[in-house]
C-alpha cells in the first residue's frame, strides 16, 4: 500500500474504531481541552507518546521537538515555538505536571555527541538547537572518558533530560507554580531496546525503573 493511502486508511479506522465508538468523549472535546499533563517528547517517529502511554485525545498536551529539549529562559527569543507551547500549557490550560520524556538511540543526541552540526552556519538550525544539551555532553566526556560510544550516548540522553528540567525552572511562571506546589516536573526515559520506562529520582540522583523491561528484547 502506498504510504499516503496507508495514512488515509488509518484515519478511516480511527473514525470507525475510535471516533464512532466514543461519541461522548468527542462531544466533550468540542467544548475545549482540559489536559492535566504537559509532555515534552522527541519528534522521533519511533517514540509516539500517545502510542507508548495509551492516552486518549484531550488527555495530554504534547510538545515534540528534536531530542525533547527545553531551552533556557531567554526573553530575546522571537520565534519560541517550544517555549510558547509550554507557557500555553502552564498558564492557559493550568496543567499540574510536566513530563520530559527522552529515549534511547536518539538521533539528536547522537548528532550532539558526534558534533555533526556545529551551529556556525546561518542556516544550521539543528546545531544551534541541540547545543542546548551541550552541558550534558561535556559532563559525559569528563566523567566517562573510557566508556563506549553507546554508553556515552545513553548517559548524554539521560543528562539532556536533566538539563531540560533545570531549564524549565528558569521560567518564572513555572518556578512560581513549582514553589507553590501546584506544578510538578518529571524526567522519564524510554529504553527503546528493552522496552523499560525509567524515571529520574532526585533522591537517588539516577534514573530508576517505573516499568520493568519486557522479557524479550527488541532485536537491533
Amino acid at each position: 500500500m502506498h504510504a499516503l493511502e496507508r495514512l488515509i486508511d488509518g484515519f478511516q479506522k480511527f473514525q470507525t474504531q475510535y471516533f464512532d465508538a466514543t461519541p461522548e468523549l468527542f462531544r466533550s472535546l468540542q467544548e475545549g481541552q482540559r489536559p492535566t499533563t504537559l509532555l515534552i517528547g522527541c519528534c522521533d517517529s519511533r517514540v509516539d507518546p500517545a502510542l507508548l502511554l495509551g492516552i486518549d485525545p484531550g488527555e495530554v498536551f504534547t510538545v515534540r521537538n528534536v531530542a525533547n529539549l527545553v531551552p533556557p529562559c531567554d526573553p530575546s527569543q522571537h520565534f519560541a515555538g517550544v517555549t510558547s507551547a509550554i507557557q500555553f500549557g502552564v498558564e492557559q490550560l493550568q496543567i499540574s505536571r510536566i513530563i520530559i520524556m527522552g529515549h534511547a538511540r536518539c538521533g539528536g543526541i547522537r548528532a550532539l555527541m558526534e558534533q555533526r552540526f556545529t551551529g556556525e552556519s546561518s542556516y544550521d538550525y539543528i546545531g544551534r538547537w541541540i547545543r542546548i544539551a551541550q552541558p550534558a555532553r561535556e559532563r559525559v566526556l569528563l566523567q566517562m572518558p573510557s566508556a563506549t560510544a553507546e554508553q556515552q550516548q545513553q548517559a548524554c540522553e539521560m543528562g539532556a533530560i536533566l538539563v531540560s528540567l533545570r531549564n524549565l525552572a528558569s521560567y518564572p511562571w513555572i518556578r512560581e507554580r513549582m514553589e507553590q506546589g501546584s506544578l510538578t516536573v518529571h524526567g522519564w526515559y524510554f529504553d527503546l531496546k528493552s522496552g523499560a520506562l525509567l524515571a529520574y529520582s532526585e533522591r537517588a540522583d539516577a534514573f530508576l525503573p517505573l516499568v520493568c523491561p519486557v522479557q524479550t528484547q527488541v532485536s537491533t
